[in-house]
């Protein structure tokens, strides 16, 4: 399906699972797609309803161009989530960026949040977070967004792998620079969500093989949102949804889901 924006630009989110169960929504990260979420969720449409989609700048939702007009703020991630929601109360599961943008909702619109699970999300507004991130690396370079792209891109998956890509595929990655660098400026300068607007559920996650930064940032979510949970997923990385979508699911997701249904 394809919902309109504000800038007239669609957003591309499909949907799997029996039609009646209970939603939930799976949210990419900066320079991801929803096909990033697609393993996981697999795991989920067995009994569930699962909305993925592409945010503004990413995947199917760019312009003829390739490119997406903006804006990027978290504003703009809201009301793009709020259209995939159509209405409906669901769980949201963010991975990195996408953690942000189901709090932000969570905080703007609680009676549409069943509960959050947010996975290595930056939490870069924060004075402590460091400044040598793939992101901070990104937003300095935010004068060639395109160049800026590959260079997270090539610090996220390594040089080798970046250039195995199809020219044609590493094309459509460096124009996604635009939304990365803006989307990632804004969440340095403006804090999206604070703790005590969260009342529903949450379980903030990293991977036990996780950078120390992402570490600390989901125990510092777990101390400060009343009740969260914090949840270390073993043997697993930033790419946890995409590499271990069946232990992601068990850790993250699942303990959200029982609790709904009981």
């Amino acid at each position: 399906m394809q919902r309109p924006t504000d800038t007239h630009v669609p957003i591309w989110a499909d949907e799997a699972g029996p039609a009646t169960a209970p939603l939930v929504v799976v949210i990419h990260g900066s320079m991801d797609r929803s096909t990033g979420m697609v393993k996981l969720s697999r795991q989920l449409d067995r009994a569930h309803r699962v909305a993925r989609y592409d945010r503004r700048g990413y995947g199917r939702s760019v312009a003829g161009d390739g490119r997406h007009p903006g804006p990027f703020d978290m504003g703009h991630q809201v009301a793009d989530l709020l259209g995939v929601l159509a209405g409906r109360h669901a769980v949201l599961v963010g991975h990195s960026f996408g953690g942000n943008i189901a709090l932000a909702l969570a905080a703007a619109h609680p009676s549409l949040v069943r509960a959050v699970a947010l996975y290595e999300s930056p939490l870069s507004w924060e004075p402590w977070w460091p400044g040598n991130t793939a992101g901070a690396a990104a937003v300095a370079s935010a004068a060639d967004p395109e160049a800026a792209a590959e260079v997270f891109m090539r610090r996220m998956v390594g040089d080798a792998r970046w250039e195995a890509l199809p020219e044609r595929t590493r094309r459509t990655r460096r124009l996604e620079g635009a939304a990365m660098v803006a989307e990632l400026a804004d969440l340095r300068e403006h804090r999206p969500w604070a703790p005590e607007q969260i009342t529903c559920p949450v379980i903030a996650g990293h991977g036990e093989l996780g950078s120390p930064h992402h570490q600390r940032g989901m125990r510092h979510v777990a101390e400060h949102i009343a009740g969260a949970r914090l949840v270390v997923v073993p043997g697993c990385r930033h790419d946890a949804p995409l590499s271990h979508a069946a232990l992601f699911a068990e850790r993250m997701v699942f303990p959200l889901l029982d609790a709904e249904i009981a």
